[in-house]
Order: C-alpha cells, then structure tokens, then sequence
C-alpha cells in the first residue's frame, strides 16, 4: 500500500498552478489579439474570408444560447444538462475565438465608416465588448476550472460574476457584428 496521497482539488500549491495556467493563457490570448488589431498589417496573400465575420457571429450567438439554456438547466436541478451546454458555451467560444484570429490575420481590423449613422453607439458597444471580454475571458476560463475539479461552491459563486459578463460579450459580438454589416452596406 501507498502512504502517498494525492492532493485534493483545494490544495494551495495545485491552486497556484491553476491560477498561473490562467494568467498565461489569458494573457497570450489579450497579447495576440493586441498584436493583430494594433501593430500587425494584414495578410497581403489574396485570400478572402469575408464570411468569416458572419461564421464568427454565429459562434457567438450559439455560445449565448447554451449559456442562457445552461443557467435554466442547473435551475431546473439538470446539472448533465447544465455540463453538456456549458461545455457547448466553451466550444463555440473558442471557435469564435479562432475564427476571429484567422480572419484578422488576413483582413485586419475593419473600421466603422466615418459618417455613416450609429457610429458613436457603435464605438461604445464595441469599447464595452473588447473590454468585458478581457475580463470575461479569464473568469469563463476560472470558473470552467473549479467546476471540473469539483469545488461546485466556490464555481457557483464565481458564475453569478461570470454568467453576467460572458452573456453580455456574446450578444454584443453579435449586436457589432450587425452594426458594422449595416453600416458597410
């Protein structure tokens, strides 16, 4: 017999290791995209993804969806329910994610049209989206890790914080998604 023991999910040292993976990832992910949209010049390869930003679009809507139909599922006490959608959340978020880096590498950024309707409330929603998904994105990240390693207390208190942000960022995606297609014609 083993007199070894294995660390349980609350251990400080495993916290930390928790704590330092998330940082990492998120701030990689805020420093790529900073990269892209600030200081890179975009693809000059020919290749058009223009239908990306609708794919993208899309992604988030859905990840919006299962996170509404998750938060009603763990109310209705259907914690597999709740598990399949949110995981669903978290994989349609990261395919937004990647269909968002592809398609500014070779397109870059798209301004709004100067003069055209909407564009000061346009600027606002985008500001408020690029910098709650910031903020969104390492807590989604936090709180997908307490409930996997089982600390279902502290996960829950964590989401009253995260479900809030993460709905709010998916349906902006969408709302700028809308607003910069109506604008550009």
């Amino acid at each position: 017999m083993s007199t070894e023991t294995r660390p349980s999910p609350t251990d400080p040292g495993r916290e930390r290791v928790y704590v330092i993976l998330n940082a990492i990832v998120s701030v990689a992910a805020l420093g790529l995209l900073s990269w892209l949209l600030l200081l890179r010049s975009p693809a000059q390869d020919g290749a058009s993804l223009s239908f990306m930003p609708a794919i993208n679009a899309s992604f988030n809507a859905l990840s919006c969806t299962c996170v509404v139909l998750g938060l009603l599922a763990i109310r209705a006490k259907r914690p597999t329910v709740h598990r399949a959608l949110m995981l669903s959340a978290l994989a349609s978020s990261g395919l937004f994610l990647a269909g968002y880096l592809v398609y500014h590498y070779v397109h870059g950024d798209t301004p709004y049209p100067v003069g055209a309707p909407l564009r000061g409330l346009y600027l606002a929603i985008l500001l408020s989206h690029v910098v709650l998904s910031a903020i969104a994105f390492p807590m989604v990240l936090w709180t997908f890790s307490l409930a996997l390693r089982g600390q279902l207390a502290r996960h829950r208190r964590f989401a009253k914080w995260t479900y809030p942000l993460w709905l709010y960022v998916s349906v902006t995606g969408v709302v700028v998604f809308v607003m910069l297609r109506s604008a550009l014609g």
